[in-house]
């Protein structure tokens, strides 16, 4: 059987990885896949370093739409990143009749349902796997595997670097600052590191499985955001002092008026394996009404496991080449003419437990105040800690857990809070997940 060309846009990290791989399990990949998979093309600014790392036989350019045209390229792999250049060619690449691979979440998080529909249109699949947690096969297990469950809910840890920091900071109490320019220096941290420790990165992935497991379009634009950056190695050393850990948690769950969607730092039992996913992994939870909970854990990111899921879509896309477009899994897993039109939930509305620091005066009346403050609207309080003062200061720490609690209840009853006369400076808030049902 003729084999299948692909062409490769971008062969940096993920792209030689996925070169490497196709190369040296050529011969176990062709007997899953019914024929032989080759890399056709590849495109690249460097053609020198492309010649290099795709060796002989390739043909190399410096122009994608080269290979997004050429007639004999049966399947584009799209390496490029962003949601300029890389837009354009994934729209021309399925114009021109071509199946796409991609690992770009950004691109699919905030253009997936232009993209999607065009693909629909014209009988060809886009093939994401790649773009979620590195290695892990997620994307496959909620599509496919769980597809007999009404998915409840999705927590992940999706974000490498940001679990790397806050494993630092836990494990030698260093700060935040400290810590990154350690992420940066091993090649952890980009030079610039706002796109994974303020979130971006982790919403982008969230957004895709949020769309997969409840069947709606994707709305990268609606979700909550809140990085790491403003966490301080005392509420690392309070949570687990109090038997939490702090991670970055992406959280979509579907409720009676919405799905939430969100990042933020948040405290997780040190008991749930998730909490214990350390340094550069990543690890997803999914609780399905048949299955319970099950997870998923590996590698989030490096050149190999990401070229791993590469290449099990290439090796998807050949076997579901010829069948009817009509009868392919979804990209969304639900029928195009199913999705559902369910609303995003503010951050405001969403509900869950939370952890509460404040600076309060060394004094009887105090914490009667606060209690109050919050039994007023509506809190209840899980567990209370008081770290006793230093000599010869006269304020002391206090750590609240709350029990299930509306933001906006929450956010009204800290301003109050805030406004005590023997309350100093703001209230710290980091959400809980228990993740226990």
């Amino acid at each position: 059987m003729k084999p299948i060309n692909v062409g490769l846009l971008g062969i940096g990290t993920v792209g030689g990885g996925t070169a490497t791989v196709l190369k040296r399990n050529a011969e176990e990949i062709s007997r899953r896949a019914g024929r032989a998979i080759q890399l056709r093309m590849v495109a690249d600014l460097n053609t020198d370093r492309a010649r290099e790392v795709a060796g002989e036989g390739v043909e190399v350019t410096n122009d994608a739409n080269q290979v997004v045209c050429h007639p004999d390229i049966d399947i584009v792999v799209e390496l490029i990143g962003g949601t300029g250049i890389a837009k354009d060619m994934v729209l021309k690449a399925i114009e021109h009749g071509k199946h796409v691979v991609t690992a770009n979440k950004k691109l699919l998080a905030e253009y997936g349902n232009e993209i999607f529909a065009r693909a629909q249109e014209k009988g060809v699949t886009v093939a994401f796997e790649a773009a979620v947690a590195g290695g892990i096969p997620i994307i496959k297990a909620l599509r496919e595997g769980l597809t007999a469950n009404r998915i409840e809910w999705i927590a992940g840890i999706i974000n490498g670097t940001s679990n790397f920091i806050l494993t630092e900071m836990r494990e030698k109490g260093s700060d935040f600052a400290d810590v990154l320019q350690e992420a940066q220096r091993l090649g952890y941290a980009e030079a610039d590191p706002t796109f994974d420790i303020e979130g971006h990165d982790a919403a982008h992935k969230l957004t895709l499985m949020s769309a997969i497991a409840f069947g709606i379009p994707v709305q990268f634009s609606k979700a909550y955001l809140e990085g790491i950056s403003k966490l301080t190695s005392q509420d690392i050393s309070y949570a687990e002092q109090l038997g939490y850990r702090i991670k970055l948690l992406g959280v979509t769950k579907r409720k009676a008026n919405g799905i939430e969607l969100r990042v933020h730092p948040t405290l997780i039992p040190e008991k749930r394996l998730i909490a214990n996913v350390n340094g550069v992994m990543n690890a997803v939870l999914a609780k399905g009404d048949a299955v319970g909970q099950t997870m998923y854990y590996g590698a989030g990111a490096g050149a190999e496991p990401t070229a791993s899921a590469v290449v099990a879509d290439l090796v998807d896309v050949t076997r579901l080449a010829t069948a009817d477009p009509e009868h392919r899994v979804p990209h969304l897993a639900f029928q195009p003419n199913q999705m559902a039109d369910l609303p995003i939930l503010p951050i405001e509305e969403i509900e869950t437990c939370y952890y509460l620091r404040l600076d309060a005066a060394d004094r009887p009346g105090v914490l009667a105040d606060v209690t109050r403050i919050l039994a007023d609207a509506g809190i209840s309080i899980d567990a209370m800690m008081q770290k006793e003062p230093e000599a010869g200061v006269d304020r002391a720490t206090v750590i609240i857990l709350t029990h299930l609690a509306v933001e906006k209840q929450v956010n009204a009853a800290m301003a109050r809070i805030e406004a005590l006369p023997t309350i100093h400076g703001t209230v710290t808030r980091i959400r809980v997940e228990t993740l226990d049902n």
